[in-house]
């Protein structure tokens, strides 16, 4: 999932937290600090991760993806047949209630599934057209039929935008409201929204598995500085803080009394390149743009050596990653030549940038110095970053980095996304091959599991050929925790599992 920032002064964080030291010290309630605020408690119409990351212990979903990031377990169906012909599954729901106290029933499921694939809102409708029907035969059971077998389909349940939301809930409440204050499936219900400062989480005491949870209450704190957020944890304002920066893991390794959680990512750092935009439509400038970085510079000198240089845009560990997919090795005279036999000369590019963001700022200074050597100009554009990701999505850019992680085991969800021809325009590239966009298609629909591979390893090559962005790095993800916090831990798909963290 990709990700958007959301400012607010060093000072009011700090500010913030103060305010809110006693509420969190009434229990246990567990503070982490994070860069931005959240955007909205629609499972539908968010694919950022700090959505995703809070919802994901506020929602509950059909399948489960276990701790290890690797396999499907169940969740709000507690078990499932699939049809011989692979067209219809059956699922039966286990007994579990909302936090209103409702019963969350089969025509919840079929609600919840049906309004991600139609409703105009949808960031991800593409991934569910493949359901024809949605049916609950009765309170305990669903029936979903597909309009031609689908590979990843259970993978699809598992993802944070299919959430199961209360059907009656929804209906009389309304989106907007049931947006900023949901009935809750999962873990913690939401107790409050202070936008742009904190998001207040507490126990949903008719959680289905409550008897697991140990925490009173989550507080999600925005604090936008990198350096201030760091700070706040070893002084003990804050249990936790996530996107630690990479210049500052060796630091706070000697800090005895902080854990810092390197964990296993399908996290992928990225250069996104507007190819609507003047010379940017040229394959060859693109080509010239990707030699021209250095991205092994980039891995040394702003992960410290925590990266490592990125191939692909699925990403390494992931299903069906080709680790043999070309990379254009450092070369800056082959840059200029490029640009040469384009007829372009004299490309000046603005750059847009999150202010604020250590690595983002760090990354771009050296994108800026690399690309200058190959006579390309870049204007750094720093913005608030409440602002950059409306720009993206405005088209209001030519380069920025971005970065995205998996939400789902399968790679259809990442390929559709970014290569797929979906509505958010390729990841707001603008990218189009209409070769690319059919293979996405079909990679979905087929069942055999060698033929499938291979279409993800074509999918790959072709889109890198058309340098449909530029691969920086892939890292782990990085957090920071008290010590007597436990059990504070990312899988590789970025879910918190806060339902077994401890405060001692």
């Amino acid at each position: 999932m990709l990700r958007k920032w959301m400012r607010i002064g060093m000072l009011t964080a700090m500010a913030a937290i103060s305010a809110g030291a006693g509420i969190a010290e009434a229990a246990d309630v567990l503070t982490i600090g994070r860069r931005e605020d959240l955007t909205t408690f629609d499972p539908i119409r968010t694919a950022q991760n700090i959505d995703f990351w809070v919802f994901s212990n506020v929602y509950d979903v059909m399948i489960r993806v276990d701790k290890t990031g690797t396999k499907l377990e169940p969740g709000l169906a507690e078990s499932w047949t699939v049809s011989d012909d692979g067209l219809t599954y059956t699922f039966t729901m286990r007994d579990a209630k909302f936090s209103d106290g409702n019963p969350i029933t089969a025509e919840d499921a079929a609600f919840s599934l049906l309004r991600i694939r139609d409703n105009e809102g949808s960031l991800w409708s593409d991934s569910y057209k493949v359901i024809e029907t949605a049916t609950a035969t009765d309170p305990k059971t669903l029936v979903v039929k597909l309009a031609s077998p689908s590979a990843p389909f259970l993978s699809t349940l598992a993802m944070p935008g299919a959430s199961i939301i209360s059907k009656a809930g929804m209906e009389q409440l309304g989106e907007e409201t049931y947006a900023e204050m949901p009935v809750a499936s999962g873990a913690f219900v939401v107790k409050e929204w202070r936008r742009g400062d904190r998001v207040i989480l507490e126990k949903n005491p008719n959680f289905w598995q409550a008897d697991r949870v140990s925490l009173d209450g989550v507080e999600w704190i925005s604090v936008p500085d990198d350096n201030t957020r760091m700070l706040n944890v070893q002084a003990g304002q804050l249990d936790a803080a996530i996107f630690v920066p990479f210049s500052r893991v060796d630091e706070l390794k000697k800090d005895p009394n902080l854990t810092v959680h390197l964990d296993t990512s399908t996290r992928e750092d990225h250069l996104l390149i507007n190819h609507e935009h003047g010379e940017l439509a040229k394959k060859e400038v693109r080509e010239a743009l990707d030699y021209a970085i250095d991205k092994k510079a980039i891995v040394d000198t702003v992960t410290f050596g925590q990266g490592e240089v990125a191939n692909s845009f699925i990403p390494k560990g992931a299903l069906y990653h080709n680790a043999d997919n070309l990379h254009r090795q450092y070369d800056p005279e082959k840059a200029k030549a490029l640009l040469s036999e384009a007829g372009v000369s004299g490309l000046t590019l603005n750059y847009l940038v999150n202010a604020g963001n250590e690595v983002d700022e760090q990354i771009a200074v050296l994108l800026q110095q690399q690309l200058q050597k190959a006579d390309i100009t870049v204007n750094l554009q720093k913005m608030d970053p409440s602002q950059t990701w409306d720009m993206l999505v405005a088209g209001d850019y030519d380069l920025s980095v971005m970065y995205w992680t998996n939400d789902i085991l399968d790679p259809d969800q990442k390929t559709t996304f970014v290569v797929g021809h979906d509505s958010n325009e390729n990841y707001m590239t603008r990218y189009k091959n209409d070769k690319v966009k059919d293979l996405v298609a079909a990679a979905r629909l087929e069942m055999v599991p060698a033929k499938r591979e291979q279409m993800y390893i074509d999918i790959q090559k072709m889109a890198k050929d058309d340098v449909h962005w530029i691969d920086l790095y892939y890292s782990p993800f990085i957090n920071v925790s008290r010590k007597n916090i436990e059990n504070f831990d990312q899988n590789p798909l970025g879910r918190f599992f806060l339902e077994d963290t401890v405060k001692n």
